[in-house]
Formats: structure tokens, sequence, C-alpha cells
């Protein structure tokens, strides 16, 4: 049998870290770390650094890296993930069996938490239905979400209103969302809000929320829609990689 724990660890820093996450990353006998290449060598980087503070010294839990494949650009959007998933369990799978043989304790380290627009959840299914016996469990993480808006020093709803989670894709697609008074899009390739009338709505966004490079911008979108979209652009390309996120509303008369 097989203990797979999904960790979440919040948006990058390592103060956010639970402390049951810290106790069950101890408890493991494996941990593996995903690699997304050198564009994103920060992450893999980050989750070293939290396996150098946060597991004991004289623990025997070991720590194995592997690369993630990549997901196909030239299938539907749907399809495509489902194979890439379908590559990643594969993947797992055959770690969890070269490293533990016999059964044992796994964990792997998410970010945010892994209920939230993250798929770790769907792969370890996928390792069930192969036939492995799996038991899961999940170690709630900060999403960042919340560290949005507490940057930002706002709450996510306004009294009694709802909020609506949704995508980049969704957003550009469909545009606002009908009944929402408030919009939290994550996954944004960069500037879906330009697909909106821009008057008339509030956005508060983050990018690296929680590591030490984080940006803040916030504003009637019709004044700091371009802001964002170049500062967005000028930190891809600084960094190599970016990860943003953002929470609009719209202003009542």
């Amino acid at each position: 049998m097989i203990q797979l724990s999904l960790i979440g660890i919040g948006t990058g820093n390592p103060d956010h870290v639970t402390l049951e996450a810290v106790r069950v990353l101890n408890g493991a006998d494996l941990v593996l770390l995903p690699r997304k290449g050198e564009a994103k060598s920060d992450l893999v980087d980050l989750r070293r650094l939290l396996c150098d503070q946060l597991l004991e010294k004289s623990g025997t839990t070991r720590v194995v890296e592997f690369d993630l494949p990549t997901r196909r650009s030239d299938h539907h959007y749907l399809d495509a993930v489902a194979d890439w998933h379908a590559s990643i369990a594969d993947i797992w799978g055959d770690l969890i069996n070269t490293h533990l043989p016999e059964g044992g304790q796994v964990a792997f380290m998410i970010w945010g938490d892994p209920s939230l627009y993250d798929s770790s959840l769907r792969i370890a299914a996928r390792l069930s239905k192969s036939g492995q016996s799996v038991d899961i469990k999940v170690v709630p993480g900060i999403t960042s979400l919340q560290v949005l808006t507490a940057e930002h020093r706002i709450p996510l709803n306004d009294l009694s209103q709802p909020v609506q989670i949704t995508t980049g894709r969704r957003l550009r697609e469909n545009g606002w969302p009908k009944e929402a008074d408030a919009v939290a899009v994550m996954l944004d390739s960069g500037g879906a809000f330009e697909v909106l009338p821009s008057d008339g709505i509030h956005i508060w966004w983050g990018a690296y929320l929680g590591m030490d490079m984080q940006c803040l911008i916030e504003g009637p979108l019709d004044d700091v829609d371009h802001q964002i979209i170049e500062r967005r652009n000028d930190l891809r390309l600084e960094n190599g990689w970016i990860m943003d996120i953002y929470l609009m509303k719209k202003f009542r008369n």
C-alpha cells in the first residue's frame, strides 16, 4: 500500500507552510520533486530549499527529482491535458515502484493548495484506476488567492456577495460571468481582462505572490490595464517565467 500525501506549500514563502505540512513531509519515506525546465528552475529550487529547511537531518526521507513531460500544443486543450496527466501518472507510478517496491509513504509538494486549479488529485486518481494500491491524503495549503487579498489588504468578497473563480481562457471565451460582482482569474497567459469593457471595474493584480520578487498593482481597470500588461511582460522576460493572479470587482452605482 502506498500512502500518497499531496502537501499544499503555499505560494513561495516558507513561512506559509503549515505545521501539518512539516509533520507529514517528515513522515514520508519518499518526496518526489518535479522539474519544469530551466525557465522555471526557481520553482524546483524553492522546493529544494523547503526540503533543506523542513526535513529533519536525522530522518530517512529520500528526495528524488524527475522531469515533467511537456504538454502537447497541437491537440484540443482538454484532450492534450488528459494525455499529459496520463503521462505524469505513468512517471509517478514508475518512480514509486522503483523506490518503494514494498509500499510506504510518498509526498508531493503542491503549489498553493491541491484543491484549487491544480491537477495533482486527478493525476493521483489515475494511479488508483491503474490498479496501484494508493491511499490519498491532502494537506491544505495557503492559496495564491489568499495571498493576493492579504497583500492588497482587501476582503475577497463584498458584504453578502459571492465571488466567481475562473481562468483566463474562460474569461476570453465568455467575458464577464453573468450575475457576478467579483471575479478572481487564475491561469491567465496574459491580459485576458482586455476583452472586458474596462469602465466600472477595479482590479487587484499580483505576480510571484509570496516570493521576494512579488509585484502588486491595483486600480481602476481603465487606468492600470496597460501598466499591468507591460509590467507582466517585463517580469516574464526578466525571470523567464511568471505566475500571476488577479481579482476584479464591478463598481456599484
